[in-house]
């Protein structure tokens, strides 16, 4: 039976054909893109007509990088992003406590704030949670994942006081007394996250059941997620299994492309040990490359810089691992041919990252790997050029601007900055970038990232001209990020990414044409209806 898309405005993202008004759709996959009037020829008896009233259509919007699980698990918690203040904050503790009826000795978890939004810009601590509650033990995570806060009853729970070792590559923050003041940094999150009542598989489906409906409300089809770390108490075996058996229940709409975060030689050797390997699985879950994190985030002044924070001197930020851990581990995963893909926010972390792949590439030049640099944020001239050198894919979250244009330059100051979130300055050299959200760090709206891209400003339309505006790119070029370029990244340009004759059968289609109106609305834009497999997942026609 064929599908027939017909009166659109059909972006297909290929030079040879950019813009065609019918699709053919036939089993899941295209079998014709060009005009009304042969797509109409395919017509049979049993055929369904689907008309685009003059509507943009798309490739399926892929988002190259995000976390689903984590996305799922926040839906589930306390939602802390609006909060603009401390007062805020433990009020919207307290009443999620009360409005949920938590018992004593339950956790309570948050996810979202940042203090940079506070009008008393400083973080929360243990003696701030414990006001909320002595009761429950409370851990609230920083919306980039990288700092957590608990309160006094977590630390007691936890086992950890002024005698606590620190833990390398990380930070237990202390007080003026010495004593643990509830903030832990990077590694040292774990120790947090082993008390967390372990949950179980079916909770898990569920939780990646609810983030899959907001990615499709957004008009995403495909996603490559770091997921293998997201669940305390769970190893990696646990979170494929709850994927495998959503797929084998019918119930993943969209395509997933794990990137598998395994940060240690012992988790990476029993991921091969136990039969795992990059490609595994199929259309609807596959596993990817390597995800390792060298460093935090900027905000929570965790990314390792070469020199030292402006706003903070003498800090540098913090490292994960020394150069011969993580050259070892790209290494072992080089060999096996699979790609790493590896978070770097400052500047000598990408250095670090560097080195380690260049290293395994001159080792071993002839295997089968993409390895990609995620965020690729604090830049200079040189690590510009080093990513066209090392042909090395750029993971990039345009939307990230909304929240870092404010803070980037009190970090590092306004000449090093210059040369930050360069990302036309990435397409300009030829670079693989590939687009997406960090989700649930930022909501994952591709028109938003679409929008700051295109604008350099953020969603309140700040600055006006845009913060280093020659650094714009144009909307077609952004959407090729969250199209063919995320389809390389997950070595699958020849099935996604563009609406071409042989490719899967996923589509976007938008309320408003965000070739013909002004930038500045393209954040407005809304989805009509996502498409995978030629049927609606998501919206209507």
């Amino acid at each position: 039976m064929y599908k027939i898309f017909i009166n659109g405005k059909i972006a297909t993202m290929e030079k040879n054909m950019p813009l065609v008004e019918a699709v053919v759709v036939s089993k899941g996959k295209i079998v014709y893109v060009g005009s009304n009037e042969e797509a109409l020829k395919h017509q049979e008896s049993d055929s369904l007509i689907a008309d685009l009233k003059g509507r943009l259509m798309v490739p399926g919007l892929i988002d190259s990088h995000m976390h689903l699980l984590n996305l799922g698990c926040s839906m589930q918690n306390i939602d802390l992003s609006g909060v603009r203040s401390m007062k805020e904050l433990k009020a919207s503790i307290s009443g999620f406590i009360k409005d949920h009826d938590i018992e004593p000795g339950q956790w309570v978890l948050g996810r979202g704030w940042n203090q940079d939004y506070f009008d008393v810009k400083v973080f929360p601590d243990r003696y701030d949670l414990d006001e909320v509650s002595e009761d429950h033990p409370i851990m609230i995570t920083r919306a980039c994942g990288h700092a957590v806060v608990v309160n006094s009853k977590a630390l007691e729970l936890c086992g950890i006081d002024r005698n606590t070792k620190q833990v390398e590559g990380g930070a237990i923050d202390l007080d003026d007394a010495g004593e643990p003041n509830g903030i832990f940094r990077e590694n040292a999150i774990s120790m947090v996250d082993e008390a967390i009542p372990k949950a179980d598989i079916e909770t898990i489906k569920e939780m990646l059941i609810s983030a899959q409906e907001k990615a499709l409300s957004f008009g995403i089809t495909s996603v490559q997620s770091d997921d293998l770390q997201s669940a305390p108490g769970l190893g990696f075996e646990e979170v494929i299994q709850a994927y495998k058996e959503l797929a084998a229940e019918g119930r993943m709409k969209i395509r997933l492309y794990e990137q598998c975060l395994l940060p240690t030689m012992e988790e990476l050797r029993s991921f091969f040990d136990k039969g795992y390997y990059p490609g595994w699985g199929d259309r609807v879950f596959k596993l990817g490359p390597l995800k390792l994190v060298t460093d935090g985030s900027l905000g929570a002044r965790t990314a390792y810089m070469t020199l030292p924070y402006e706003d903070a001197p003498g800090t540098y930020g913090i490292c994960t691992y020394s150069q011969g851990e993580l050259d070892e581990l790209v290494a072992y995963a080089h060999e096996r041919n699979m790609s790493a893909a590896i978070h770097c926010i400052g500047d000598k972390a990408m250095y670090m990252a560097f080195d380690s792949i260049d290293r395994a590439k001159n080792d071993m030049p002839d295997k089968h790997v993409r390895h990609s640099i995620v965020h690729c944020q604090i830049t200079d001239e040189k690590l510009l050029d080093k990513f066209k050198e090392s042909d090395v894919i750029a993971h990039v979250q345009p939307i990230f601007l909304d929240y870092d244009l404010h803070i980037v330059e009190d970090r590092i100051g306004t000449e090093r900055a210059k040369r930050t979130y360069n990302w036309k300055s990435l397409i300009d050299r030829g670079v693989h970038t590939a687009f997406g959200s960090d989700c649930p760090v930022e909501p994952c709206n591709v028109m938003h990232g679409i929008y700051a891209a295109v604008t350099r400003k953020d969603l309140r339309g700040y600055p006006a001209g845009g913060w280093l505006p020659e650094q714009k790119i144009s909307v077609e070029e952004a959407l090729y990020g969250f199209t063919m370029g995320a389809a390389y990244a997950s070595f699958e340009e020849d099935i996604k990414g563009s609406v071409k004759a042989g490719k899967l059968a996923d589509f976007t289609v938008l309320s408003e044409d965000i070739f013909e109106i002004e930038p500045d609305k393209i954040k407005d834009v809304e989805v009509a209806a996502t498409i995978i497999n030629g049927e609606i997942m998501w919206g209507s026609l």
